[in-house]
């Protein structure tokens, strides 16, 4: 008993040397405030005095600079609405190191749960399938379609890390997979590299020509440092390759693909699609699933060309192949075709001006516009209906709303 009381006595005090090490000399205080790092929230202004950093303010600021270099080429620009996504995970053993918190495999599943959601959202004609890289192997996860659950769900439970990284295997299976994509879909692969090394079977300068072939759009975001195979692989196909700081970083980069990218010129071709607009079924009727090979209780939907049922929208019908859609989904991606236009910041000379008459009320939210001691704050203007906005409400409408409230209400009245 003694004995191991004292193993005990003696683990707690090795234990409190090694957060003495961490820790260093410093008091409780000081260990407060390194914890913190407050002095991060700071910046100098004008006359040299620290101030508060307003990330509101910050947050906009980029905001706007990042819409009006998107606005300035967006019409001259044919974006693909119909897109065909692969995603492919890397779970090899570099995924499970801990330079992000708690783990990048952690911090991967996380952010590819809330790109899948977006992307539905903002692609709601589009389609999304999974593939893993674990011991040198390409596996498949999910199939290509269109329900997130889905997709969210297998690959929460598919999340071990061991073994190499292969991009080669992953490129040789998703190019499989999208040559069977219709000519009109816009095929596109988003990988997640955390290995700095792959480990191939073959020549992968090859595999990438046999990708740019087939019109396969392949962008990489690395977690560990820049790879020139992966450079050259998106410089080849016409994708993005950026590689990740820390988490925030990670996040701004994944979601900046959800959005339709610009199509290849010269894979740009129009064509009429033919498409299916089903019935929803009765909420107690019985029928036998399509898509899952087995009879079902509840709504569905029947497709208008063979009456088969289908269980979710969008997608393709297993029977007779035609695509099936809602009107919805067509309207909500309408907004990429004809994006509103970035709104002007109200300049403070404007606001000073004692003759301007200062709408006082933000037109969306009629939140007022000033500051205490009513001194005009910071508004937004659309160019077209002059109706006043605050921060908020001016990337509500371009982010989420699509349509300014202004001119739909000059336009109905």
């Amino acid at each position: 008993m003694n004995n191991g009381a004292g193993r005990r006595i003696n683990g707690g005090a090795e234990e409190d040397e090694d957060e003495d090490d961490v820790n260093g000399d410093l008091d409780a205080w000081e260990r407060t405030y390194t914890d913190e790092r407050s002095w991060e929230s700071l910046q100098e202004d004008e006359s040299g005095m620290l101030r508060p950093i307003d990330n509101q303010a910050l947050y906009h600021s980029q905001y706007r600079q990042r819409l009006r270099s998107l606005s300035s080429t967006a019409a001259r620009i044919q974006k693909g609405l119909i897109r065909y996504l692969y995603i492919v995970i890397d779970l090899s053993r570099a995924a499970s190191e801990m330079d992000f918190r708690p783990s990048r495999i952690a911090v991967i599943a996380k952010h590819v749960e809330t790109f899948i959601r977006e992307f539905f959202y903002q692609n709601p004609l589009s389609q999304v399938g999974i593939v893993t890289i674990k011991d040198g192997v390409a596996h498949c996860l999910t199939d290509i379609g269109g329900s997130p659950e889905s997709h969210i769900n297998a690959l929460m439970k598919k999340l071990e890390c061991s073994g190499d990284s292969s991009l080669q295997n992953a490129l040789d299976l998703v190019d499989g997979y999208l040559n069977q994509i219709p000519s009109y879909g816009h095929r596109e692969v988003l990988i997640l590299y955390s290995a700095l090394s792959t480990c191939d079977p073959g020549d992968i300068m090859d595999t990438i020509q046999k990708c740019r072939k087939s019109k396969i759009r392949c962008s990489v975001i690395g977690l560990a440092a820049e790879m020139f195979i992966c450079k050259h692989l998106c410089q080849e196909t016409g994708g993005t390759y950026s590689v990740a700081l820390d988490e925030s970083h990670f996040k701004e980069l994944i979601l900046e693909h959800a959005p339709p990218p610009p199509a290849i010129a010269e894979f740009a071709v129009a064509n009429l699609i033919k498409m299916g607009f089903p019935q929803r079924a009765a909420e107690g009727s019985i029928s036998i699933c399509s898509c899952h090979k087995e009879a079902k209780v509840g709504a569905g939907y029947t497709c208008p060309r063979c009456k088969a049922r289908a269980c979710e929208l969008p997608t393709e019908c297993c029977v007779c192949g035609l695509t099936l859609v809602s009107s919805p989904h067509l309207a909500r991606s309408y907004h990429h075709l004809f994006p509103i236009a970035p709104f002007d910041e109200v300049t403070s000379s404007h606001l000073n001006n004692p003759n301007c008459k200062l709408q006082r009320n933000c037109f969306g939210c009629q939140q007022s516009l000033l500051d205490p001691g009513n001194k005009p704050g910071p508004a937004i203007v659309c160019p077209k209906c002059k109706r006043y906005f605050c921060l908020d409400c001016d990337i509500y409408i371009h982010e989420s709303l699509h349509n300014c409230p202004g001119c739909d209400s000059l336009r109905h009245s």
